[in-house]
């Protein structure tokens, strides 16, 4: 599928999913809570918003401490661009952008350092199960019967997903060469020259789980990654009361996994599935009025995404990017060559 049909594709998503969000709300009634939105706790929302970047950041160089040396700015301008492009691209281009442009101003390799991405998506979930478990305990009896026993039990396959993801990561970080040989093994049915190329990206890519080979690491990655998700469910939690929505604080921990689900899909920022995901939860579990809903999910998105886009197009004015050349450094980064052979151990012992 090429890239405009991809993009109309998703523009067509995004449409749909914002008007059924939209379609039974009363749009003055919309605007009204928001003008009447309690500021202080908006402002709240925001502090909570800057937290999250800052944790992440630094759960990041913690992640990327196997690899190299890398400095806490130059990882958080990547973090903030990255995430920014989350917000104007589709096809989550971001998870993408956000380790080539690191790699590439810190001198680490590009495929090892996306790896690094997808252990955080582990250790996010991880995180995000571990809150939702606690609101489900400690808050059982107040589920819908309806609800109660399918929330428990996606939450317990997930939790074995997420296990198996840790395996996966071991076996990768701590055998990456018997790993490329293995897939090296596949010029028995590919053509030599491709299935080279797999085994040099695969060996190079299992590097990038080095951290899972280091328990101080890992037990780091998962310590840093519970503030992280609580900063980020406190911005749920301040922006959903200033709109008078009566959810308690680890109410936010249900509300969130319900918004990961959102963002999952490849819209821009998840533009409509991220706002009927609040909207389902907050009505469905918390009661809220449905106009009051859709006014808080708008707010709750603007807050989530604004301000990391207005800062990550400060950075890329400063870098000399425009939102199309971002576009095309994240088709780089998707298209980006990968080591030559000389440059992987396993590849020079190979052609002995």
């Amino acid at each position: 599928m090429n890239t405009h049909t991809r993009t109309a594709l998703v523009s067509v998503l995004a449409i749909a999913l914002l008007g059924w969000f939209l379609s039974h709300a009363n749009l003055a009634a919309v605007w009204q809570h928001v003008r009447a939105a309690d500021v202080s706790l908006l402002a709240v929302g925001l502090v909570f918003v800057g937290l999250t970047y800052i944790v992440r950041t630094y759960r990041w160089q913690v992640l990327l401490s196997p690899l190299g040396r890398v400095r806490y700015w130059p990882t958080f301008r990547a973090t903030v661009v990255g995430f920014a492009a989350l917000g104007l691209l589709p096809a989550r281009a971001g998870d993408l952008l956000r380790p080539y442009m690191l790699a590439r101003r810190e001198g680490l390799p590009a495929p090892a350092t996306f790896a690094t991405v997808i252990m955080e998506r582990v250790f996010d979930l991880v995180a995000v199960l571990g809150l939702l478990a606690i609101y489900v305990f400690a808050n059982a009896s107040d589920i819908p019967g309806a609800y109660r026993r399918p929330i428990v039990l996606s939450s317990g396959l997930a939790s074995v997903a997420g296990l198996a993801l840790f395996g996966v990561m071991w076996i990768l970080a701590t055998h990456p060469e018997r790993i490329g040989r293995f897939v090296l093994a596949t010029s028995r049915v590919l053509p030599h020259r491709i299935a080279h190329r797999l085994a040099e990206l695969t060996t190079v890519f299992s590097r990038g789980f080095a951290a899972a080979r280091s328990p101080k690491v890992i037990l780091a990655g998962v310590f840093w990654s519970f503030p992280l998700w609580l900063f980020i469910a406190g911005e749920s939690w301040a922006v959903t009361r200033a709109f008078d929505i009566d959810m308690p604080f680890d109410g936010s921990f249900l509300v969130q996994a319900f918004l990961v689900i959102g963002v999952a899909v490849p819209t821009p920022g998840g533009v409509g599935s991220f706002h009927e995901m609040y909207r389902f939860a907050v009505t469905n579990f918390f009661h809220a009025p449905n106009d009051n809903a859709v006014a808080a999910a708008i707010v709750v998105h603007a807050i989530s995404y604004v301000p990391v886009i207005l800062l990550g197009l400060v950075f890329m004015a400063q870098d000399g990017l425009s939102v199309h050349q971002l576009k095309e450094l994240a088709g780089e980064a998707r298209d980006k060559e990968i080591p030559e052979p000389d440059e992987v151990p396993l590849l020079r012992s190979s052609r002995r």
